[in-house]
């Protein structure tokens, strides 16, 4: 129980980064287009364009992450390699972010980053990793633990 709620929380609070990350890059962008000067000889026109491609790309790796949370927190299973390797590449930038984040913008916004690297983290590790059996398509059943032997089986191993 714990864990799917940790997920689905997980899924909407990168939605809702998403969203606050895609506008910020609209603002920037646009305030970028309207001045009438250059950055070190830079194309105005250029740079604003570069602010919305960032933006859209930022918030298309959020959505895609809080898609993976959530079918993880449906599906109340571990995620996948592919989702296992997005989450952790997305939890690495969250952490990286939020050293650079102190000394630039604040405590308020280090804390909001750490928030969501640990609903990351917590996405990653309340599931228990799944061993596979050797299909190569990452399906198939997953293995169990073999039972122990008996209790007349068991031999000491030091004299």
């Amino acid at each position: 129980m714990l864990r799917r709620l940790v997920a689905g929380l997980a899924a909407v609070v990168l939605v809702v980064e998403a969203a606050v990350l895609v506008l910020v890059h609209i603002v920037l962008g646009r305030t970028t287009a309207n001045q009438s000067m250059s950055i070190a000889g830079s194309d105005p026109e250029v740079m604003s364009k570069a602010t919305y491609a960032m933006g859209a790309g930022m918030g298309a790796f959020l959505v895609l992450c809080a898609v993976l949370a959530a079918v993880t927190a449906l599906r109340d299973r571990p995620p996948g390699r592919f989702a296992r390797v997005v989450l952790i590449g997305a939890a690495v930038v969250h952490a990286v972010l939020g050293i650079l984040v102190v000394g630039l913008v604040g405590w308020a916004a280090f804390a909001t980053l750490m928030l969501i690297l640990s609903l990351l983290v917590l996405t990653l590790t309340l599931y228990p990793a799944a061993r596979r059996t050797g299909d190569t398509d990452g399906g198939g059943p997953v293995e169990d633990t073999p039972p122990p032997p008996p209790f007349g089986e068991l031999k000491p191993t030091s004299p």
